[in-house]
């Protein structure tokens, strides 16, 4: 490698993030999040854009063009890749402290890594706070549960009851 510095994946998410957020963001859209996976033998950078009344496919088309020549500019990738614009979709994962904000009193699903006192790794129900380390959760049967973060594989929008 000459001139270039040795990438790690957290460092071309964080890369790719700082060139298109201000992109995304004059576009009147939100950068919801960027991931940089590698599934089968095929490495995928996906850039998650949001807005209050939801994303379309032109507003894909539109992040794409933008930040296409920024980021072969930029050069943040190493191998080949394939670059896709979407919605975070309406089961959208919640990753920031600005999500957990945006949907406090929203219903989520959490998916945990190991079975909670009850023998359940999937739980359903309204958000109602959060913490760097926890989100405080009603569920369904009218219990309240704080759960670590670090415990869940995922907390999701619970879409069916939106």
């Amino acid at each position: 490698m000459t001139d270039k510095k040795k990438k790690s994946k957290g460092n071309t998410v964080e890369l790719v993030t700082q060139l298109v957020q201000p992109i995304v963001e004059e576009l009147g859209l939100t950068l919801w999040d960027v991931r940089f996976v590698k599934e089968g033998a095929m490495w995928y950078l996906r850039i998650f854009i949001d807005k209050p009344s939801g994303i379309t496919i032109e507003d894909c088309e539109n992040v794409t063009r933008a930040v296409d020549k920024p980021l072969d500019d930029l050069d943040p990738i190493e191998q080949n890749y394939c670059l896709e614009v979407s919605s975070p979709g309406i089961e959208r994962e919640l990753l920031k402290e600005e999500h957990f904000d945006a949907f406090l009193g929203a219903p989520v699903m959490l998916k945990l890594h190991r079975p909670d006192e009850n023998g359940s790794r999937e739980l359903k129900g309204t958000l109602i706070a959060h913490d760097r380390e926890t989100v405080t959760v009603i569920l369904e049967n009218g219990t309240q549960s704080v759960i670590n973060k670090k415990d869940a594989v995922y907390i999701k929008l619970d879409d069916f009851n939106l």
